[in-house]
């Protein structure tokens, strides 16, 4: 018989210690990811386990929430649980572990006492070579430049309050905030994927009425969501269908696909976007995180978009495909098209974005840009209610 009430009472030990703060009667399917990603983590806590293997656990965390976790996990292994943490923030690495191992294409490079390691040492070895972890150079955006998107006044419900916001061509706008600060809801929003209560949305200058996602997508605006797993791929159908399904009329006759165009079509933007495999036939389950997140991108490129919502882009990749996320993300700008960025890593923001705004409690709060657009002025405006977080 459960015993519900030392149940919830283990519970709330456990909520209190990781400062999740999860709902303990909220259905599991409900959760936005990050908060899913909570749940797991629980559980394996939850175990007692003298084994805690930990894959990607703060993907989808706040930095407040990952220094809680991070805490959780040193407090185990001190008590006598052995960790394995797998992880692509190397920062995180560094800071928590006693020992380091590299691997790189299924192999195993070296493994080293965590003291002897930097992040550059750690990324030569898993990408067999040196590589920059600095953001790649930002290309200015033209003042002068159309505004693709502009949003007037977007509410719905509790979620969204009087949000404003422009999007112009050539442009990486970054929106930023926690998490539940509503910077999804405003992306799924604009792509219609949700209704809204009030508000307007103007794309290139005439109001619009996004019915759904396909409507938007053929108006040339493009979302790639947090999760690509659960709402962006096929994941057990092949790379090929996976790029083409955006746009099958481009690729079909009297309703026919024709294999031929599909196949090259998908091909050259599966090499333009370095997605390593040995055919287009591969499931996309078989590929790495990394790899998947290019065949997402390759996905909303087939049918080129005027305006890309990018949520949390780089969530769960490897440091090489990281950079080329970047880099890709910095090219479709300086092409002319206008990207709305959402991240939970501060540090991609800023060195991504040439403007950045700050969501707190379903609000814009803050815009910096240039100089301004510093870690503290962000973070203080995601962490404070009221006037004084606007720049």
């Amino acid at each position: 018989v459960l015993r519900s009430r030392e149940l919830r009472h283990r519970f709330d030990e456990l909520n209190e210690q990781t400062g999740f703060r999860l709902d303990a009667q909220a259905v599991v399917r409900t959760l936005r990811t990050a908060d899913q990603q909570k749940v797991e983590i629980l559980r394996a806590i939850a175990r007692d386990a003298r084994l805690l293997l930990m894959d990607e656990p703060t993907a989808a965390l706040t930095r407040d929430e990952t220094e809680r976790l991070l805490e959780t996990v040193r407090a185990l292994a001190a008590e006598g649980t052995a960790v394995v943490l797998v992880s692509h923030y190397l920062e995180e690495i560094l800071g928590i572990c006693d020992t380091v191992t590299s691997m790189r294409n299924g192999r195993l490079i070296r493994t080293a006492p965590a003291k002897e390691e930097t992040p550059a040492t750690l990324v030569s070895a898993m990408i067999g070579r040196e590589m920059s972890l600095e953001f790649p150079p930002k290309i200015p955006a033209p003042h002068d430049a159309p505004v693709v998107l502009e949003v007037r006044g977007l509410s719905r419900g509790r979620e969204l309050q009087d949000v404003s916001l422009t999007v112009r061509a050539g442009e990486i706008v970054g929106l930023a905030g926690l998490v539940g600060s509503g910077r999804t809801e405003v992306a799924r929003a604009i792509f219609g994927a949700d209704r809204f209560d009030a508000g307007e949305l103007l794309f290139e200058g005439k109001p619009v009425r996004v019915k759904g996602p396909r409507h938007a997508s053929r108006l040339g605006i493009a979302m790639l969501p947090e999760s690509r797993k659960e709402q962006g791929l096929f994941m057990i159908r092949p790379i090929r269908e996976n790029i083409s399904i955006v746009d099958m009329h481009a690729i079909a006759r009297a309703g026919v696909v024709d294999r031929r165009a599909e196949g090259r079509r998908t091909g050259a933007l599966a090499q333009d976007l370095d997605v390593r495999t040995s055919s287009q036939e591969a499931m996309v389950t078989t590929l790495s995180g990394g790899n998947q997140q290019k065949v997402l991108f390759a996905k909303w490129l087939f049918r080129r978009p005027k305006l890309l919502i990018a949520d949390e882009p780089t969530r769960g990749v490897d440091v090489g495909a990281k950079r080329q996320i970047h880099e890709l993300l910095i090219r479709l700008a300086e092409a002319g098209m206008a990207v709305l960025l959402i991240s939970s890593e501060i540090e991609e923001v800023l060195g991504l974005a040439h403007r950045v705004l700050v969501m707190r409690a379903g609000r814009l709060v803050g815009e910096f840009e240039g100089d301004a657009a510093t870690d503290e002025a962000v973070m203080t405006a995601a962490f404070t209610a009221g006037p004084e977080a606007a720049a």
